[in-house]
């Protein structure tokens, strides 16, 4: 018997009612994810024996009824500072000094009993939608031939392979909801304000926010609750909705496939089923504004971190001239995709193209639109098509992977700039064999509505928690 496969909830609940330990719960998942991550590649360090000590530290207490995440095992995006450990942002040239302090989502994890066991691999500075490194490709535990999505894709194959229940990501332009969606995983991004931030520095201008990647709503809500410092939220299903469905894509020429569009309308019937109502409604996308706004910010950020990691690295004033300018940020350490970006970031910045008024002005917009089109929340889908090759993305060209994140994923980026709450909801399975989800998108304050509205689709339509073939162990503990 072994208790990976647990949700979270159930783990904490054992471990709180003296039914399990977490020295034991935790023993189990280092096992399992030693073996997973052989063949998924989803963690650049394994804290093993820390994770043991910790675990241990947690089994000592004397009052553990107040630990909402009482012995779960939890793994963290390498761009977020875990004490003892050296903080990566992705590859070998973007390593800074061993932290000697935990990120306060980390630290708010650790608080309510959660033991973080690894940190999850990401792409380079986090700027893709794919993940890979130079030591290794990251698999989608759905078919491994297939990215799990970026730049949270480690945090997600972790999940959604059983080797933790609940992970720790962040989301600039969709990093979590997009890995989400590739892994078949509840995946939510805050709204700007609500989860402390420290991404990086400079949060992508005020576009990246923290958040969870869990298998169930339930899971997704505590995760939550907790990086926000709220008391473990209990969800209730809403009185009648009305809700907005659209499959428009904010990228002019991008279009969903057939299984994106299934995926809204089946989600449309469900909530129908359910008491709310769904009407066919489109968000105000400003055709000439949002695409500027966003691809602007995702050049001028890369630029911005670059020069910063090269300032916290200690390099001299003449090396942190050149970003962007030779070619030379951190030597020729960067990837010539991320070089190629940073150029085109220094170019955004030093012409005024990065404009807080830009963002600020689809903020109003979007948060308007609510209102004057009377829903209180909008279905979109979560992925335009299938998710790209697992491959080594990081040697190829910077236009290659433009095309195929833009291709892929072009519904969640709208979100961050506006700083509205969304979340990705999987609904059943793909044609070929991969999990179809949808995007959930509210107004300011919407968290746990969303949360809730995805509590009534999985209760209508219950998914596979994992992966088909996931996780490799002979069976669960009991709730």
């Amino acid at each position: 018997m072994s208790w990976v496969g647990a949700t979270a909830r159930q783990i904490a609940r054992a471990v709180r009612r003296g039914d399990a330990n977490a020295t034991e719960v935790v023993a189990d998942h280092l096992d399992h994810l030693r073996a997973a991550d052989r063949t998924l590649a989803a963690l650049t360090h394994v804290r093993a024996a820390a994770a043991m000590s910790e675990a241990a530290a947690v089994d000592e207490q004397p009052e553990l009824g107040n630990l909402p995440l009482a012995g779960v095992p939890v793994v963290v995006k390498e761009n977020l500072p875990v004490a003892g450990i050296a903080t990566r942002y992705g590859s070998a040239a973007t390593v800074l000094p061993v932290a000697d302090a935990d990120h306060e989502t980390v630290r708010r994890l650790r608080g309510a009993g959660a033991i973080v066991v690894g940190i999850s691999r990401m792409p380079e500075m986090g700027l893709w939608g794919t993940t890979d490194d130079a030591e290794a490709v990251t698999r989608n535990p759905w078919r491994g031939d297939r990215t799990p999505g970026g730049s949270s894709g480690g945090s997600a194959a972790a999940v959604a392979a059983g080797m933790v229940p609940l992970a720790l990501g962040n989301d600039g332009l969709g990093s979590i909801r997009i890995p989400a969606a590739c892994c078949g995983l509840v995946g939510l991004k805050p709204g700007r304000g609500v989860v402390p931030t420290g991404v990086g520095a400079t949060d992508w201008f005020g576009f990246a926010e923290n958040g969870v990647l869990a298998t169930s709503v339930a899971d997704a809500a505590v995760g939550f609750s907790v990086i926000a410092g709220r008391a473990p939220a209990k969800l209730v299903e809403p009185s009648r909705l009305r809700i907005a469905a659209s499959l428009r894509s904010p990228m002019p020429g991008v279009f969903p496939y057939a299984d994106s569009r299934d995926a809204v309308a089946r989600a449309g019937r469900l909530l129908v089923g359910a008491g709310h109502s769904v009407v066919k409604k489109d968000p105000a996308y400003p055709p000439h504004r949002l695409g500027p706004a966003v691809f602007s910010t995702w050049f001028a950020a890369a630029y911005r971190e670059s020069v910063a990691l090269l300032d916290a690295l200690g390099a001299g004033s003449r090396e942190v001239a050149a970003v962007g300018r030779e070619g030379a940020a951190f030597g020729a350490g960067l990837q010539p995709r991320t070089r190629r970006h940073i150029q085109l970031g220094r170019q955004a910045w030093d012409r005024g193209l990065y404009r807080e008024g830009r963002r600020d002005a689809w903020r109003d917009r979007s948060v308007a639109w609510f209102a004057d089109a009377g829903v209180d929340l909008l279905i979109t889908p979560a992925l335009a098509g299938p998710p790209p090759a697992a491959a080594q993305w990081h040697a190829r060209s910077w236009r290659a992977n433009m095309t195929a994140n833009v291709r892929y994923a072009p519904f969640t980026a709208a979100w961050n700039v506006a700083g509205l709450p969304a979340l990705t909801v999987p609904l059943g399975v793909r044609r070929d064999g991969l999990p179809a989800s949808v995007q959930l998108v509210g107004p300011p304050g919407s968290e746990l509505t969303l949360l809730a509205v995805a509590g009534v689709i999985e209760q209508a339509a219950p998914w596979r928690r994992y992966a088909p073939g996931w996780p490799r162990v002979s069976s669960t503990r009991p709730d």
